[in-house]
């Protein structure tokens, strides 16, 4: 295992307990330090010996790889999006696709070390908040490790592909009469009482598997940095696990570069928005959140502050798109790229395009497109946005006649 403490983010002191969520001094979000001095002496390809994905980076990881809970996490593919890149007028466009994942997004990256660590302090049941990807990704986990597993859902409002992995998964699915952030103080408060081991992104072990992202896309792009990584916000703990990975390839001096992140959130949903463009290191929550792309549909953000100051320390950006520009970058993207993905991980490709038309992004960046899900997370969306079915007779010429039009 890593050398690693947990330390309070805003105030810097370490805390020793286990399942605290946040500083018991001041009330701050909580990270992990890592003890990088063990990686000074080593260079990228020194870790190549393990197959690409999660366990790769067990050096940058605070968990034990001989406890490891995996089902082969990461190793996701980062595809070159010529046809969509013309189309978007960015001649260099790639997309990080994490609907490879296991259970079909990013939140396996997470888990992964997550869940690891639940094992290593005897943890007997874990518990989240989700809006669905995060509920099913524990489920498999908890599962894989043979743990009880509880998943918080905001009543109605998550799709059905992500509720059917949860109860599939064997997890005990509650649903809350309110929206993720009112789940999600339901799951802190069973925590607090001991009742489960809280794995929601404000646990500080989670993040340290996403940033492994950025540490794949590295290794893929053979450590040529790409000027701008654009990313779906919702809860905001992948952009914030993004920029802690930047900042420790920085510290041991594998990159000199810095790309700028770039989050996007739904019109329906933007507090961090709000808030950049206001030059504000801390947003208002958005009371009533909602949108089309259920995985970023939350109005109080665990790691907002961490995204802002991940956005502004990169010399980043942040804007909103509507649903109608997210369903149409979804197709967008399938239609020109064979790649699909669920309506979140579409917002990113929907903020590039935006970005480009706004002259935010220039036509010559390297710029890299986190999408965060699988399409088949969330169908119902997919078929209700397309057109349907064309019902025909068995007559060949029939068929002839539908195929010609």
């Amino acid at each position: 295992m890593a050398p690693h403490k947990i330390v309070c983010w805003d105030c810097g002191r370490a805390v020793d307990d286990q399942y605290a969520d946040t500083c018991p001094a001041c009330g701050g979000l909580l990270t992990i330090k890592m003890d990088l001095e063990p990686l000074m002496s080593k260079r990228p390809e020194d870790l190549h010996k393990v197959p690409l994905g999660v366990w790769r980076y067990k050096d940058f990881m605070p968990a034990d790889p001989a406890r490891k809970v995996s089902v082969q996490e990461g190793g996701t593919p980062l595809y070159p999006c010529g046809a969509l890149g013309g189309e978007i007028k960015i001649k260099d466009l790639w997309v990080k696709y994490e609907g490879a994942n296991p259970t079909g997004s990013f939140k396996d990256r997470g888990m992964t070390i997550g869940v690891t660590h639940a094992v290593e302090i005897g943890a007997k049941v874990v518990g989240c908040a989700s809006t669905g990807n995060t509920s099913a990704s524990l489920a498999a986990y908890a599962a894989k490790a043979g743990m009880k597993c509880a998943v918080f859902l905001p009543s109605g409002k998550v799709a059905a592909g992500k509720l059917a992995q949860a109860m599939f998964f064997g997890a005990k699915v509650i649903s809350i009469d309110g929206n993720f952030d009112d789940a999600l103080r339901a799951v802190r408060e069973l925590a607090r009482g001991r009742h489960l081991y809280l794995l929601n992104s404000i646990n500080p072990y989670r993040p340290e598997g996403q940033k492994s992202v950025l540490l794949e896309i590295m290794d893929q792009l053979a450590y040529d940095v790409p000027d701008r990584i654009v990313l779906p916000v919702g809860n905001a703990g992948n952009i914030s696990a993004v920029h802690k990975a930047i900042t420790e390839l920085e510290e041991i001096g594998w990159i000199s570069k810095i790309p700028m992140l770039t989050g996007i959130q739904a019109e329906g949903s933007m507090p961090i928005v709000r808030a950049f463009g206001s030059n504000e290191k801390d947003f208002i929550p958005e009371e009533n959140p909602e949108t089309v792309a259920t995985a970023i549909r939350i109005g109080n953000p665990v790691s907002g502050r961490k995204a802002l100051k991940a956005i502004y320390d990169t010399g980043g950006y942040s804007t909103s798109v509507t649903d109608e520009e997210i369903l149409a970058a979804q197709k967008l993207l399938g239609r020109r790229e064979g790649i699909g993905v669920e309506p979140a991980s579409a917002a990113s490709v929907a903020g590039a395009k935006k970005l480009r038309d706004m002259g935010i992004i220039d036509k010559d960046e390297k710029v890299v497109c986190i999408c965060t899900g699988n399409a088949l997370k969330d169908p119902d969306t997919i078929i209700s946005s397309s057109d349907p079915p064309i019902r025909s007779s068995k007559d060949i010429l029939s068929i002839i006649k539908i195929l010609s039009m």
